[in-house]
């Protein structure tokens, strides 16, 4: 899907006030089959029946399968803006600055896929060629339609030329 382009405000960093309140976008979807949530389950040591056991989830699990670990579905949030394309133009990276919200709401079972949406909620200049943005994440998933995770995100982005010896965001 990508881009929501606001007409004549271009998706640049310079410009994007005229998005704050504003939809910027939504991902592709994404599966969430098995075999990435045993990857994930190896990568975390986190081995709970409900992720990583598909015939004991039938058999016990509250869902009918296995289920993403919640933490996978919010670790995905990177690939999913990189992905739809949903970094602004003008920046050469965003650095993650943590999280004001995160909210787990409904399971991403295995084999759903999962899709992004972002909102732009305010944007705060921090020195020459640094922004803070605050993003409102909804990620759904396919086959219910329920938001599965919702957060509120702080990211830096930084346009390194206009940062000067200021790119270097902590020193």
């Amino acid at each position: 899907m990508g881009r929501l382009l606001i007409e004549g405000v271009p998706f640049h960093v310079d410009t994007m006030g005229g998005y704050v309140g504003k939809p910027l976008g939504e991902s592709d979807w994404l599966p969430v089959d098995q075999k990435r949530i045993d990857r994930f389950s190896e990568a975390t040591e986190d081995r709970n029946p409900l992720h990583v056991d598909p015939d004991w989830a039938e058999a016990n699990g509250p869902f009918g399968g296995t289920i993403a670990h919640g933490f996978l579905t919010l670790s995905l949030l990177s690939h999913l803006c990189r992905g739809a394309e949903l970094e602004p133009d003008g920046v050469d990276y965003g650095i993650n600055l943590g999280f004001e919200r995160i909210r787990f709401l409904a399971p991403v079972g295995e084999g759903d896929r999962i899709r992004l949406r972002l909102f732009l909620m305010e944007i705060k200049p921090r020195g020459p060629g640094k922004w803070q943005y605050k993003l409102r994440c909804t990620i759904v998933t396919e086959k219910t339609g329920k938001t599965a995770l919702s957060a509120v995100w702080l990211v830096l982005f930084v346009s390194t030329a206009l940062a000067g010896e200021e790119g270097r965001p902590f020193g």
